[in-house]
Parts: structure tokens; sequence; C-alpha cells
């Protein structure tokens, strides 16, 4: 009895050891995960707060940390240095990167189409009558769908004045229109009693997706499956937030502190009538879908534009694997 006692001791001590330790089941300790977002909290990125917020990263043993991105933050840069494991990017961003060899990878979508557009006073009726007007633009469209309307609709360069996020120049200039997404500059625009309209460029054949989930290739080779785990509960996360927002809307007013209620129920409003995440292909292979396909016209569009070398090898910019047997249907 004795010797029987002193073993079950001596195997609870052991047990002890290994837990403050961490050696007797490493898979029981959640994989840390960085994820950067593209700009500052919004109903645009609700579908990852709801992931965080609901408990579907720890359910997928994940420990995520969400970091908001800005004007001055480098999201690329950032993912590259190791400072992050995945980030929220586009796909002009991946191509490029490509193109300088740098080992940037899409593996998911959350939006089927880029929400970019045009802000125009309410008199325009539509893209091509802004030829020759004067359009705010930030120093990055010129190198992403700039050259696309400058071809469409014959737009030229001198047209373009700087954006800086302030919308005063657009409602003192009755001739200006500027860049936007359909669930912000509008909704700012609406609470000065301006009447706009909002132009997006999908709706003309601009090919990317939106809001895509960027990693390296080195996190696919050392770590596929923390991928496949992040990539399932964020899409999972967008199919809920869709449906019921107030989790994620939490984290979101807690990370920042200027949105506002209105704001994220104009921004949900705007992306469920556009069907933002569940439109073409997300509608029959589910949320956050990519394809080669679709992948190969954006590629078609940057090399038809000038905006990327042919030589460039697209296939290596996307990794179908983590979504194309998900089917997540919102």
């Amino acid at each position: 009895m004795a010797m029987k006692n002193f073993t079950r001791l001596a195997a609870t001590a052991l047990i002890g050891v290994a837990v403050l330790t961490g050696s007797l089941s490493p898979a029981a300790a959640a994989d840390k995960v960085t994820f950067l977002t593209s700009w500052f909290a919004q109903a645009e990125h609700g579908g990852f707060y709801q992931a965080k917020a609901s408990g579907l990263y720890e359910k997928a043993g994940l420990d995520v940390t969400i970091k908001m991105g800005g004007p001055q933050i480098n999201g690329a840069q950032l993912l590259l240095a190791g400072d992050a494991d995945f980030i929220m990017g586009y796909d002009i961003q991946v191509l490029k990167g490509r193109e300088q060899n740098q080992p940037l990878v899409t593996v998911a979508s959350s939006f089927q189409f880029d929400l970019q557009g045009i802000m125009a006073h309410d008199d325009v009726a539509d893209l091509a009558a802004l030829k020759g007007r004067p359009i705010l633009i930030a120093g990055s469209s010129r190198a992403t769908f700039w050259p696309w309307l400058r071809t469409k609709y014959g737009y030229t360069d001198d047209q373009i004045r700087p954006y800086t996020f302030n919308l005063q120049p657009f409602f003192a200039d009755k001739t200006m229109a500027q860049q936007a997404y359909p669930s912000s500059e509008p909704y700012q625009a609406e609470q000065q009693n301006e009447k706009v309209k909002f132009f997006l460029f999908a709706d003309g054949g601009y090919p990317p997706y939106g809001s895509t989930i960027v990693t390296t290739e080195k996190m696919i080779a050392e770590k596929p499956d923390v991928i496949a785990r992040f990539v399932k509960a964020s899409l999972e996360g967008w199919r809920d937030y869709m449906k019921n927002p107030a989790p994620g809307n939490a984290l979101i007013k807690a990370d920042n502190s200027k949105m506002t209620d209105g704001q994220i129920d104009y921004a949900l409003v705007k992306m469920k009538e556009m069907k933002a995440i569940d439109r073409g292909d997300a509608a029959t292979l589910g949320v956050g879908i990519i394809t080669a396909d679709r992948y190969k016209q954006i590629y078609d569009f940057m090399v038809a534009g000038g905006l990327l070398d042919p030589k460039v090898d697209w296939h290596k910019a996307f990794d179908d694997r983590f979504v194309k047997d998900l089917k997540i249907l919102n």
C-alpha cells in the first residue's frame, strides 16, 4: 500500500512538472497568431473580430492577436519581417510583390470583389461622365485602380488631386469626385446632408478580390495546419458576423474608439446589399473562395495595364487549398 501511494504521489509530481514545463501535452497550448488589418477597426473587418469575440479562434486552437493597420503602416513589409503571420491584403499588392521576388501568397478572401469605388456629387450619371473632372485619390491608387480608369474611361493624370482622407475639398467643390468605400465616405457625406452617388469599380469589370488573407511561403511550408485553422475560423466569423454582428462590433469599437454604431450599421447594410461575402463564386463554393480562373483574370488585367511584368508566375501568388473544400455558405 505504501509503495502504491508513493508511486501515485511520484506520478502526480511528474505530471505537475510536465504541466509547468509544457512538455506533457504541447498540442494543448494554443498556437499564437498575429493578424494585421489594412486600416483602423471597422465593419469591413468584422469577420475577424467576430471570430475573436465569439471564441471561434480559441475553438480552433489559436490565440489570435488582431492589430490595426493604418495609412503609415506597410503590411507586406511587416509580414515579411515576421512581425505578423497574416495580413489583410489585396491581389495587386501580392502580384507586385511576386514581381520583386517577395514570397507573398493569398490564401483566402473576405469579399468576392474589391469594395473600392468613386463617390461623386449627385449630378454625375456614371464613371464615364467624370472624364476631365478633378478626382481625389491617394498616392497608392496610382498603381492600383487609376491605370484601369485611364484605359477604360479616358481619364488623364492631370485630373488627379491628392486625397488626404479629408472630405472637405469634395464638399467644397461640386465638380470634384473622390475615391471611396461604399460603407464609409458616403456615410460621412450623408451626415453632412450632401447628396452623392457611389460607383463600384467591380461593376465596371475591375477584377481583384477584396480584403484578402495573405501569408508567406515560409508559413505555408512550416505551418499549413495553422493556416487552415485560421482561414476556416475567420470565414466562419464572416458568416456569423453578417447574421449577428454584436460580438464583433464590441471588439471593433474597443479597438477603434472613433467608430460609431451608426457607421457600423450603415456599413453592414451596404455589405449585405452588395452581397460582399457571398456574391459570384462564393454563392456556391463558399465564403472566402479564391480560384485560379479569377487570379488569371487579375494577372491579365495587370499585364494589360502595364502594372506587371508578364514574366511573373501568377500561380505562385495564391494557394486555394485552404478554402476550396470548406464550402462555408452564408
